[in-house]
């Protein structure tokens, strides 16, 4: 038994409804191994970990076949709460924070140092109150650990989405008994910076002894940190090699069972000088948690697609989320000649502007809706599309072939994998989720569009096709589109213009085609 893997998963099964998802996938991982696990969004991956990590819906849908042995010992583990007695834990893709709560009670939630009393002696444990300075001392080793700070007394509902995700990994890591950690999809929503600092403290709990399976769409931090590469496509594993022995366009192949340009930028970048203004933002300050902005001045040109780049909480995300009213904000912005108010996102519709936020379940999902409503939702709401009206409109009611119409065109363009228009939006993976945001955007037909990291959680394959959406969304319908994202490459992939935020500030703007150095320069520099 000494000699067998940390865990075996053989031959497992799964379908959902009759609709097979998993078929006969095995794997292995040994102590410290780090295992890369690939595949396009609906391969079929979280799924696996669902299975392993004892997850609800897996019971509640049929249970699965095959098995799993941890240290050469069959186990099925019924509920979430027994894999985390043996030493397996799991940060998911979309975060399970209590908002209320701060960093460190949510690191701790429910392993609590605690104090003892006199009443707790007489009338029992209820009457104890928390060791608040030894919960301190806990939780920040475990965000040392990671090796990137973050405020452990901040409440998480003020925090950006990059710090809530250490806050998921640092709770992971602050359990004695961890021999396993899944991450899906961990660096998602974190800049490159930021992101090898998480590689960084993998490679650390690898020495400790610590197995990880890491699932991620950023192909390249697989080769950097994995032992092996385990790729999924359509339920199956159809590559399982030591990471030495691959090469990101291979596992590409493998992953869309096609090879994907992944790339250089060598589109045409229009020049767009000579375009009238479409948005002009002055002195723009935002109050936004973890967030820098504090005197944004930029113009953005009618018909263009202008990136916004920059390292974490120097000031990308809170642009969009201050001007679309999200967060209180300041300053003037002007939109086609008219002013803007901020603090009020209606008026920002009225406005035909549309934000697809980087929050997609906090802002951008109604979860437990149909695909349909969430599509149609907001475009029936401010502009009373998908409507039939009687006698003048004095009574209104869903046009339900409309709203099957249109939810089923960006089903189609945007590829989104699901069983019909009808399944809940809860049901769809990460990835899919993050299309139906876009689709629910589109179908508002705007003129100003901010896209907020549009591809966070999207698959190669998927990334492609929805920056093309964007493309052909601007180039066709002549939408003005803003688009923030943490990787420089995917700006420079889409983009005429890259402005760069740091301090609080736009530190320069510059055409597409400028070099990697340049905008580094730009990142590091602070405007005064």
């Amino acid at each position: 038994m000494s000699n067998a893997p940390l865990l075996e998963m053989r031959n497992i099964q799964k379908d959902f409804f009759g609709n097979q998802v998993l078929t006969d996938i095995n794997l292995t991982l040994r102590e410290g191994e780090v295992l890369g696990l690939c595949g396009e969004n609906g391969a079929g991956k979280s799924t696996l970990m669902k299975i392993l990590f004892g997850m609800d819906v897996i019971r509640e849908t049929g249970g699965f076949g095959g098995e799993i042995l941890l240290n050469g010992e069959k186990v099925e583990f019924a509920t979430p709460f027994e894999a985390l007695a043996a030493g397996i834990g799991m940060v998911h893709q979309e975060f399970s924070l209590i908002p209320g709560f701060t960093a460190t009670e949510n690191i701790l939630l429910n392993r609590e140092p605690q104090k003892h009393s006199v009443l707790s002696e007489v009338f029992g444990e209820r009457l104890n109150t928390l060791n608040r300075k030894e919960m301190d001392v806990r939780s920040a080793a475990a965000i040392e650990r990671m090796g990137v700070h973050i405020d452990a007394d901040m409440t998480i509902s003020s925090m950006p989405v990059g710090h809530k995700q250490f806050t998921e990994i640092a709770r992971e890591l602050s359990k004695e008994q961890l021999k396993l950690l899944i991450l899906d999809e961990p660096t998602a929503v974190l800049t490159e910076k930021e992101a090898e600092a998480l590689l960084e403290s993998i490679r650390n709990m690898s020495k400790r002894g610590i197995a990880i399976i890491f699932i991620t769409h950023r192909l390249h931090e697989i080769l950097a940190v994995c032992n092996k590469v385990v790729v999924m496509r359509d339920g199956r594993v159809v590559q399982d090699v030591p990471a030495a022995e691959t090469s990101v366009s291979e596992i590409t192949r493998n992953m869309v069972g096609r090879s994907v340009e992944t790339g250089g930028n060598t589109r045409e970048v229009r020049d767009v000088s000579g375009l009238r203004t479409m948005m002009s933002i002055r002195k723009l300050w935002v109050d936004m948690p973890s967030e820098l902005v504090r005197g944004v001045d930029l113009d953005i040109k009618e018909g263009e697609i202008l990136g916004i780049g920059g390292l974490a909480g120097q000031g990308k995300l809170g642009i969009p989320n201050g001007i679309m009213g999200m967060y209180e904000a300041g300053g003037t912005v002007i939109l086609d000649g008219e002013e803007i108010p901020l603090g009020h996102p209606r008026k920002c519709l009225d406005a035909s502007m549309a934000f697809v936020s980087e929050d997609r379940r906090g802002v951008g999902l109604l979860l437990d809706e149909s695909l349909e409503w969430n599509v149609s939702f907001a475009a029936m709401q401010i502009q009373n599309k998908y409507l039939k009206k009687l006698f003048g409109g004095l009574f209104t009611w869903r046009n339900e072939r409309a709203i099957r119409e249109v939810t089923e065109k960006y089903v189609d363009e945007l590829a989104i994998k699901c069983t019909s228009t009808k399944q809940k939006a809860k049901e769809l993976s990460g990835g899919n989720q993050q299309k139906i945001c876009l689709a629910k955007a589109f179908a508002l037909e705007p003129k100003f569009l901010f896209a907020s990291e549009p591809t966070r959680g999207i698959d190669v394959g998927a990334k492609a096709l929805v920056l093309e959406a964007l493309r052909k969304f601007n180039r066709e319908s002549g939408v003005t589109v803003v688009m923030i994202s943490s990787e420089l490459e995917e700006l420079r992939s889409i983009c005429d213009r890259i402005a760069i935020v740091s301090g609080g500030r736009i530190s320069g703007i510059l055409p597409a085609t400028a070099s990697s150095e340049e905008f580094g320069m730009l990142m590091v520099s602070q405007v005064v």
